[in-house]
């Protein structure tokens, strides 16, 4: 008996082995395939014009668009001397709920500036894409706004991106503008 003292059903032996709900979901998954075929079939020979199929993007060659403020890949900004604009406060490995940014901190040679990351390294497949390092950093020295979303690897020393790379990245508009 269940809770509450109602009898409990006894099953089926279809429903046992759930092979009528797997059959179902076939027959589901049958009619959608062949329906988007023979509608984008009708599509491409130019028998059917009002009726769209399934929407299939070709990645690679056609990109989904990227809304503006969505949360990409990091870049770090640069003063006009070219060096880093981060003070290594350490607000940013701090509040990160993944610990991906790992920095280490020195004094700088220049005397209005009292430290500067050596090395400001973050793990790409531990981030969580949340922007809190962004929201945290007082300086306005980190951003996501390089539009890259793809990111793939061989091996897991390539998601870890350093200063020198997060220093090179470009806003995804400077990057379109390039491109045009």
């Amino acid at each position: 008996m269940k809770e509450g003292g109602t009898p409990q059903k006894t099953l089926t032996f279809l429903e046992r082995f759930y092979l009528a709900e797997v059959l179902k979901g076939l027959w589901i998954t049958g009619a959608h395939f062949f329906r988007n075929l023979l509608v984008h079939t009708g599509r491409a020979l130019g028998v059917v014009k009002k009726r769209r199929g399934a929407v299939t993007i070709q990645y690679p060659e056609e990109r989904r668009p990227i809304p503006p403020g969505y949360r990409a890949r990091h870049r770090l900004l640069r003063r006009e001397d070219g060096s880093p604009k981060c003070v290594a406060c350490m607000m940013c490995p701090t509040i990160c709920p993944a610990r991906c940014i790992h920095i280490r901190a020195a004094e700088s040679p220049d005397p209005t500036i009292e430290k500067y990351p050596v090395e400001f390294n973050i793990v790409l497949d531990r981030c969580v894409m949340c922007g809190l390092c962004v929201e945290a950093c007082p300086v306005d020295a980190i951003r996501m706004d390089t539009g890259v979303v793809e990111m793939s690897a061989y091996d897991r020393e390539e998601f870890v991106t350093g200063r020198d790379f997060l220093m090179e990245s470009t806003p995804a508009d400077e990057r379109a503008e390039a491109e045009e």
